[in-house]
């Protein structure tokens, strides 16, 4: 036996011989005495030089895009799970890229990777037909949110219809992605390096914020500081510059690094091993300390808030032995003395009274309500902020400063547009709370947990900031409700399973 297998092995090796000779001399024979083929290998690689050397990098980009956009495509569309892993990390890397020089419509690159991953969900849904997504009270519920915004378009009181245009796409095809990770997330594998990614992707986030807290900001972001008055007015307070890392602004920043932290907490309570609980418990203080450079004083009170939630769903001796060192630690950064700026404006958002701008927004707030009470649809769409100066800049709600997710829904889509988004709201957390309940396995129930921490954090911070429009929190605050059934589902599967091993077991019994 051991000779016959020496054999094999001696005739397995000379059989790769012989194909590596075979490969060697088709590729490096007959190939290269190809006059024809090196002929016109020679002139494109001249072609491409000269396009180069005349019209500068522009032209290699293009060139590189050209080359690798088709297999990028159809990988994105035949391949979800590269597609889905694409989006949410160009999701983190978006602005980060942006500042680098690269003069390109990112954005619209984001839209068409959404694009294509609905695409590639409608091609798949010919092959395995599966619309039970469309089916649950979460998933009616973003249906009917998509409509109500669709038909904002015929709005009577809107001052321009373009601003609709280009407000949609931030409304309709984000919330679409709702469905592709429905359908296209179906193991706890996927779940697994989802969660992992993002978090390593929030870890970055964190440490690109110590290195401008302490090291400084890079040229590209300082030139972007000094651009626009408007934003050294945001962002330089008490001679201090608010920090926002790779992300667009020091909101967007905070409330990443928030809901990256509760996700940190919450794995703490399942994993077991010693060294991922100094991991997860390191990565906590990292991103709640980065979050303090970005001075988003709407960002400090979420993480309290879901801890209180936390200990409602998990009630036992480890997690209130946690929270309570935690809250000692939040209690003594209120209280301390101090004259870092830092600590100082985390301080101020436990003391609203006493915050000139949070007294601006509550007047703000008042002003608005008569004009919301008098338009149950609102003034359309895209009304105010950016695109109502871009757009409509003589209307009266251009200049409106909304400072809040809610008011602005209830300014540009009415008190009926206000009422369907806070019943969605509450669908998803009301089923949140309820697969949490009803998960058996002890992971996906940490998983669903935790996501539904970050979605109640988003949602306590969506009234003070607008929490939920710019990347990546619109992104994985998507992904975060996606998970919170898809648990559930993963869950069923396994008990169905399970019952099915034990049917046969019971009767021979």
């Amino acid at each position: 036996m051991e000779k016959e297998l020496q054999l094999f092995i001696s005739n397995s090796n000379a059989a790769e011989q012989t194909f590596k000779g075979r490969l060697r001399k088709l590729f490096l024979v007959d190939k290269l005495s190809n006059t024809t083929g090196l002929l016109i290998l020679l002139l494109l690689s001249a072609g491409l030089g000269a396009l180069i050397a005349y019209q500068g990098i522009i032209a290699g980009a293009l060139i590189i895009v050209l080359m690798i956009g088709p297999p990028f495509v159809y990988s994105i569309v035949v391949y979800p799970q590269f597609g889905i892993t694409v989006l949410l990390m160009l999701a983190y890397l978006l602005f980060f890229v942006g500042r680098l020089g690269i003069d390109f419509p990112l954005g619209t690159v984001m839209d068409g990777i959404q694009g294509l991953l609905i695409l590639g969900f409608f091609i798949r849904q010919k092959r395995n037909p599966n619309w039970t997504m469309f089916k649950g009270p979460i998933g009616t519920m973003i249906l009917i949110w998509i409509v109500y915004n669709i038909t904002e378009v015929a709005n009577p009181v809107a001052e321009s219809r373009l601003a609709w245009v280009y407000t949609i796409r931030a409304v309709a095809i984000v919330m679409l992605t709702y469905f592709v990770f429905m359908y296209q997330i179906r193991t706890v594998e996927q779940v697994r390096f989802i969660l992992k990614m993002w978090i390593g992707l929030a870890t970055f986030a964190a440490l690109y914020a110590f290195k401008q807290e302490f090291i400084g900001f890079s040229a590209a972001e300082e030139a972007w500081l000094y651009s626009d008055p408007n934003i050294k007015e945001l962002l330089f307070i008490s001679g201090h510059w608010r920090k926002f890392s790779i992300f667009s602004d020091p909101v967007a920043f905070s409330y990443n690094m928030v809901v990256s932290s509760i996700l940190c907490i919450a794995l703490l309570s399942y994993v077991k091993e010693r060294w991922k609980k100094v991991v997860l418990t390191v990565l906590t203080v990292i991103m709640f300390t980065a979050m303090l450079f970005s001075g988003t004083r709407g960002a400090y009170v979420l993480l309290p808030a879901a801890m209180v939630l936390f200990v409602i769903l998990k009630f036992n001796k480890q997690v209130l032995i946690g929270t309570a060192i935690a809250g000692v630690g939040i209690l003594f950064l209120i209280m301390v003395p101090t004259t870092n700026s830092n600590i100082v404006r985390f301080q101020t958002a436990f003391k609203p009274n006493e915050d000139i701008s949070f007294q601006a927004r509550k007047n703000n707030q008042k002003r608005i309500q008569p004009y919301i009470l008098s338009h149950p649809m609102g003034g359309g769409l895209g009304a105010t902020g950016a695109w109502g100066q871009r757009f409509a800049p003589q209307s009266y709600l251009a200049n409106f400063p909304p400072d809040s997710g809610y008011v602005r829904i209830a300014v540009e889509l009415g008190w009926i547009g206000l009422a369907i988004f806070c019943l969605l709201m509450f669908f998803i957390l009301r089923e949140g709370i309820n697969n949490y309940f009803s998960i058996r396995n002890p992971e996906l129930k940490t998983y669903c947990m935790a996501m539904l921490l970050i979605v109640f954090a988003y949602n306590i911070g969506n009234y003070p900031q607008e929490a939920l429009v710019q990347f990546p929190s619109n992104i994985y605050f998507y992904l975060a409700v996606a998970i919170i059934n898809i648990t559930k589902i993963i869950d069923d599967k396994e008990q169905i399973r399970k019952a099915r091993l034990e049917a046969p077991l019971e009767s021979t019994l």
